[in-house]
């Protein structure tokens, strides 16, 4: 099939690369030029496991390209996936601005029958807002070209987004038209061998599911962040009290993990879309807001830890990070618990040294010049070297290399040995065994 996927972000590239990866002709569009010359020349712009390999393989057979031109994609293309950002706005609504503009270029190009698919994340009623601006771009035309509009939600995790496209659990496709079905069903059915895995629905179905997936594992987060807290308060161990709940097959091991709070590019953007839609129609939406209100205040969690052990004012202490993106296999730093952690810490006197496996060119781009500028905060290249003088060590991101450390090199080097855990990842027997003072995330401790 010949494929228009408009956006390179995560969703973006990983759905055109991966589509190419199976067969199809993928035209990749963005307006970003020299992006799009660097994928040309087969770098990925995106740190996601798996990509950078897939990108100039296809590129390469010539299944895949890349231009800034939507009407230069739109002569071959009859499949136009809608692939760019939905920031929130001000209100906490969904920015529709690059949708609306995504929909009324391909209105005002497409030169054959098409299926256009919002891929977006979108509010309830973004397919018939899409629908009537490619239909209002084709009357100022004069033409008359059959299209539909339907709704293909992404369900993909960052670190894993390139294998949760080939291998999917399911595949939503909302639209009630048969044409669409069979196009739709026909492209997916290479991507899996069970015809249960794809869903058809309506497509305000569809644009709904997305959002309450999302609400739903932000909500076990923030639930068992909320465990967490009274844990520490009646001296309970909230690992055990995890083991003893997800066991439950009905509640499951996944996303009850406690921690410092969730980030990202999804989470934070959807739950306050979703609230904003609730707000819309005067219903109240009381779940939501809780578990916004808990991850706000679950990230400032390792800031109240480290004042009860170290005072307000911190000037003259200094502090080592692990961790920068929002979660391990990703560089993104968009909503990370890191950001709110250091500004913490340099608002109040301390200096910082940080590390990131892969998050320290983002964390050069994204945090505020002057915290580099004024030496409140440095980047090193080696876990270790972050360590040297410091007063205590803050674990934000589970990145695999911190999951097993060296103690007795963490003992050498810093100046106290006292562990702030914000994943759990470390043992908190074992840890003190070792001399080392230990506060994780409802484990029971607190000051």
């Amino acid at each position: 099939m010949k494929i228009a996927v408009v956006g390179t972000g995560y969703v973006g590239l990983v759905t055109g690369a991966c589509f190419a990866e199976m067969g199809n002709d993928v035209i990749c569009v963005d307006k970003d030029a020299a992006k799009v010359e660097r994928m040309r020349a087969g770098e990925c712009p995106i740190y996601e496991i798996g990509l950078p390999e897939m990108l100039p393989r296809n590129i390469e057979e010539g299944r895949l390209a890349f231009t800034t031109s939507l009407a230069e994609a739109a002569e071959s293309c009859d499949i136009f996936f809608i692939a760019v950002g939905t920031n929130p706005a001000a209100d906490g609504s969904a920015d529709l601005t690059a949708v609306h503009a995504v929909a009324r270029e391909i209105g005002e190009t497409i030169q054959r029958p098409a299926i256009i698919v919002d891929k977006s994340t979108v509010p309830v009623g973004t397919g018939e807002e899409v629908e009537a601006i490619v239909r209002e771009a084709l009357e100022k035309r004069g033409d008359s070209i059959e299209f539909e509009v339907i709704s293909n939600p992404e369900f993909l995790k960052e670190g894993a987004a390139v294998q949760d496209f080939m291998k999917p659990d399911r595949v939503i496709i909302g639209t009630d038209s048969e044409w669409a079905r069979k196009v739709m069903g026909d492209l997916y059915s290479a991507f899996t061998h069970k015809t249960d895995r794809i869903i058809f629905m309506g497509r305000r179905d569809a644009e709904m599911t997305k959002y309450a997936a999302n609400a739903m594992l932000a909500t076990k987060i923030s639930f068992m962040n909320e465990i967490a807290s009274l844990s520490e308060r009646l001296g309970v161990d909230v690992e055990n009290v995890r083991h003893g709940i997800g066991s439950d097959p009905r509640i499951g091991y996944s996303f009850i993990y406690p921690g410092c709070g969730y980030g990202g590019s999804c989470f934070p953007k959807d739950v306050k879309a979703l609230i904003h839609t609730a707000r819309e129609q005067d219903f109240d939406p009381a779940i939501l807001d809780a578990v916004e209100w808990r991850n706000a205040e679950q990230k400032k969690r390792l800031n109240e830890k480290v004042r009860a052990r170290f005072g307000a004012d911190l000037s003259g202490h200094h502090f080592a990070l692990w961790g920068l993106a929002f979660k391990p296999g990703t560089d993104d730093m968009r909503e990370a618990p890191s950001k709110v952690v250091l500004e913490h810490l340099i608002g109040s006197g301390a200096t910082v040294t940080a590390h990131d496996p892969e998050a320290m060119d983002m964390a050069r781009a994204e945090l505020p010049a002057e915290w580099f500028e004024s030496g409140r905060l440095r980047l090193v290249e080696h876990q270790y070297d972050a360590l040297d003088k410091a007063d205590a060590l803050i674990l934000v991101t589970e990145w695999k290399p911190y999951r097993q450390p060296d103690f007795d090199q963490m003992a050498r080097r810093m100046k106290q040995k006292v562990i702030f855990d914000g994943r759990n990842q470390y043992d908190p027997e074992r840890t003190e065994s070792l001399g080392f003072e230990y506060t994780g995330i409802g484990r029971g401790r607190e000051f």
